[in-house]
This record gives C-alpha cells, structure tokens and sequence, in this order.
C-alpha cells in the first residue's frame, strides 16, 4: 500500500493512520528500520514535526520502538487499540469470564516465579485495598496487575496493560452497583498467601475462587 500525502486536517491522525495501516497490512515487518522522519515526511507531503508526533503516538501504543542513534523500529503490526476498541463492546460478565483464564494462569505462574521484590509489592498492595476499602477499583486493579506483573512475563504483563483499561471500567461499573458484592478482601489475602508460599495449584484457585463470587451474582442478575 502506497503513502499518500495527507489533507489540510487532522494532519497527525492522518498519518498515524496511514503509518498503522504500513504496519497491520505487513508493509513493514517486526524489527524492520522504518524510514527516517525526512524520508516519511516528503512521502506523506507534511512537516517533519507532524511525521514525529505520529511516530511518537505509535511508539506509545507500542507499535513501534524508537532506538536513540539507531532510527525508529517496528515492535508488532498488532495493533491493540483494535483490540480496546472491540473490548469496548463487552459486558462486565464477559469480562469477569476473560480476568478468570487470564487472572487464573498469572497466579500460577506468579506462585513459581515470584521473588521479595514481588512479594512486598503484593503485601503493600492489598494494605493499600484495606485502607481504600471493599469498593476501591482503582486500588483492587494494582492488586491484580502486582499479581500479574509477579509471573514476571514481559507478553503477559504487556497483555493485560492493555486489558486493564476494560477491566477499570468493568470494576467501576460492578462496584458502583449495590447488587453487586463488595471486594473480598479475605480473599485477595489468601491469594497472595497461595503465592508467597510457592503453591501453583492453591494460587490459581485462590484467584478463580475470588473471582466466582461476582461472576455467580452477575449471572443472577442477567439470566446467564
């Protein structure tokens, strides 16, 4: 697929658009040296400026790497924001069902992988859901990102980064409804316990287990 100079509008959109579709359309490959800003810019007929504030959209949505001295490089043609655009279409039952396959194997991997540095982050992590209280999102989603970062899996933890922003707006959603349960904070304790004491089966349990209890009342509530 050719560039194309770009319209007097939206000038950044526009070429992140265009430097995405390069990507998802397999123009460039993981680990190709995209074009210099120079090349790009008299391609897409911009500034230069317009061609780096594109780049750098791309870089945060981590499609792209950019090396200091070495140029800008592809890191995936899979965008996630296609994803985050389809999870924006999910219920919060189906995304409670995608957190316990996703929740389940972190925590059985996090039992074997964890060390010190994980597991004080996990401890300051649920002092910080008691003190925030049982209706605490924001506070429960760091619980379970230290769980997840604690598999120590960089594709995982890159997975669920992603996944999170759903998961937010499911937890404040499910929260914010008094027929929902509140958080369990017992069982985000023995959660962290099954891990600290290095027990895969009893760690990835605890976390189905956490999760069963809004899943069952969800499930009530919506006739599924």
């Amino acid at each position: 697929m050719a560039l194309q100079a770009a319209g007097r509008k939206s000038l950044v959109d526009s070429i992140v658009e265009q430097l995405r579709d390069q990507l998802t359309d397999g123009e460039w490959s993981v680990g190709d040296r995209i074009p210099t800003e120079h090349v790009l810019a008299e391609q897409l007929g911009v500034g230069r400026n317009t061609v780096r504030e594109a780049v750098r959209v791309l870089v945060h949505a981590g499609l792209l790497e950019s090396r200091q001295g070495n140029g800008t490089f592809v890191r995936s043609t899979a965008d996630p924001a296609a994803v985050l655009r389809g999870m924006q279409h999910a219920d919060v039952l189906d995304v409670l069902e995608l957190r316990v396959a996703l929740e389940a194997e972190a925590a059985r991997l996090a039992a074997v992988r964890r060390d010190e540095d994980d597991l004080r982050a996990l401890r300051a992590a649920l002092a910080e859901l008691h003190e925030q209280g049982d209706r605490a999102a924001d506070a429960d989603l760091a619980f379970h990102r230290g769980i997840v970062e604690a598999t120590h899996n960089a594709a995982f933890s890159e997975v669920y980064r992603f996944f999170s922003a759903q998961v937010h707006e499911s937890l404040v959603t499910s929260l914010g409804d008094h027929e929902m349960p509140p958080i369990d904070l017992a069982a985000h304790a023995a959660l962290v316990d099954a891990v600290e004491s290095g027990d895969p089966a009893a760690a990835e349990q605890a976390a189905r287990a956490l999760l069963q209890v809004p899943i069952d009342v969800i499930r009530s509530l919506v006739g599924r």
